[in-house]
């Protein structure tokens, strides 16, 4: 039997399981011009929580009782489309199911002995192009310049400090316990780390931590946190907004200090931006993390968690921060 995870419910604040269906379902068989294919893993990101809201944003919300969806590996395990044959595998957006039918349209074949299939979900996927792009595109790094990275431990954080440090840059790390922070720096090559749970005053330790400013600030967490990097922000620093996951479980718009007056004074460059912004540059990116990757210049970190029906489980550990670098299911 097959097996297919719905959204059952748009959650009110924090996420449960409550809100996942699991069903079982029959196997389909692949028509003519389509494939058969087999998930292998399962890629859950904190921006999945947004595509949970019935609102406008930069992508179409989930349907209530229509599968989730999201990055998946998968392995052709039948095929009558000619670009595609039995034991390719591919990546690409797919459904939360165990089996699916398509057409091959937004797969890319991925191969198994250049690296593990799950580093196409990470280091080699959307996770690595973010990490890169955002620190080409806005920030803008310069040799000798302090980089700030929240969300240190997580998989797009990690490698943004490995990136600042290749450019010749000092790296400071935001994470949430000491055993991150010691990874950070034992493992990643970051300089400094905070654990921004048992520090009293965020803004203080940054301070510190950074005793120059901070040039460059990776934000992927929003908040009290991403004040406190303004507050030591430097003129003419790049401030890149990648994630605000300390907000993505708010009921209300939460009200911050107003920084308006740090941006003008110091000509702070503040930008958002979606990896959808840059696909035409994806190759060029890809190109250079699997260089970096091959010379063991830059590591990756994972949390696999085994099993389809674990997957919600596995989503929700995201915002109790649980997983280490990069999260993905093992089929």
């Amino acid at each position: 039997m097959n097996k297919t995870i719905y959204l059952k419910n748009r959650p009110e604040g924090t996420p449960s399981l409550s809100d996942f269906e699991l069903k079982e379902e029959d196997t389909p068989s692949p028509d003519e011009g389509e494939i058969l294919l087999k998930s292998k893993y399962i890629s859950v990101d904190p921006y999945l929580r947004g595509r949970m809201r019935n609102s406008e944003s930069y992508i179409e919300p989930f349907k209530i009782n229509e599968p989730i969806e999201s990055n998946i590996i998968s392995e052709v395990v039948s095929s009558n489309n000619p670009n595609f044959k039995e034991g390719d595998h591919v990546s690409g957006m797919q459904k939360w199911k165990k089996f699916q039918v398509s057409q091959g349209k937004g797969l890319n074949k991925v191969d198994p002995n250049t690296a593990p299939l799950s580093a196409y979900l990470g280091i080699l996927g959307l996770t690595g192009i973010t990490a890169y792009l955002g620190l080409d595109k806005i920030g803008k790094l310069k040799e000798g310049e302090t980089l700030l990275v929240s969300g240190a431990a997580g998989a797009v954080g990690s490698i943004v400090g490995q990136i600042g440090k290749i450019k010749g840059c000092k790296v400071v790390g935001i994470a949430g316990t000491d055993d991150k922070v010691q990874k950070l720096k034992n493992d990643f090559g970051f300089d400094e780390g905070i654990n921004y749970k048992t520090t009293t005053n965020i803004s203080e330790a940054i301070k510190k931590a950074c005793p120059n400013g901070v040039d460059v600030y990776f934000d992927n967490v929003g908040g009290e946190i991403l004040d406190a990097a303004l507050e030591n922000i430097n003129k003419f620093g790049r401030v890149i907004n990648c994630g605000a996951i300390s907000l993505y479980n708010a009921i209300e718009t939460p009200t911050g200090p107003r920084h308006e007056g740090t941006l003008i004074k110091k000509s702070v460059l503040m930008q958002g931006f979606t990896i959808r912004d840059y696909v035409k540059d994806f190759g060029p990116a890809i190109k250079q993390l699997a260089t970096w990757l091959k010379a063991d210049e830059i590591k990756y970190s994972e949390t696999i968690v085994e099993g389809f029906d674990k997957t919600p489980q596995a989503f929700l550990d995201l915002f109790k921060g649980k997983n280490s670098g990069k999260m993905v299911v093992k089929i």
